[in-house]
């Protein structure tokens, strides 16, 4: 019988798949925080619905809960430095404070985002150690530039358009 696959390499396979970097970002009645995310994607347009996977044990989760809204930043080329803070240990309600950003919808917009979208949250569906959270958009926008992505492990810009 052959063995389980390892999680390590399925990490390393799946790294292979390059992916946009995004900023969950929230505000509400519990504080304002957010974290750095790749497992984001458009599920639906009628009606319009994004989905972004959280880890049960992340910080951010229990704000987007209590608040049953958040936004996604969709990270422009060069922003490395605010996709690390969002990766970081820092203390959620800390995240927000020297980076530059503005609300939008209720929701903190980053400068350094090519685009945005503002949900509001229609379910969490738990899945292994993640939950993902399917929200209905109710705002979006963008701007002229290149997308931060994540390829192998390390932040990448796009080499030929």
């Amino acid at each position: 019988m052959p063995s389980a696959p390892d999680p390590d390499r399925y990490r390393t396979v799946f790294g292979h798949f390059a992916t946009g970097v995004a900023v969950i970002t929230v505000a509400g009645p519990a504080g304002e925080g957010g974290m750095t995310a790749n497992a984001v994607c458009s599920v639906s347009l009628d009606p319009l619905l994004a989905l972004v996977c959280f880890e049960q044990s992340a910080r951010t989760l229990p704000l987007v809960r209590d608040a049953g809204r958040f936004a996604v930043n969709v990270l422009r080329s060069g922003a490395e430095d605010v996709a690390r803070v969002f990766a970081s240990k820092v203390p959620e309600a800390e995240k927000l404070r020297d980076v530059p950003h503005r609300i939008e919808d209720g929701m903190p917009i980053l400068d350094a985002a090519l685009a945005w979208i503002v949900c509001d949250l229609r379910e969490l569906v738990p899945a292994g150690d993640h939950e993902i959270a399917i929200g209905e958009v109710a705002a979006l926008d963008l701007v002229d530039g290149d997308p931060l992505l994540w390829y192998r492990g390390g932040y990448r810009a796009l080499a030929d358009h």
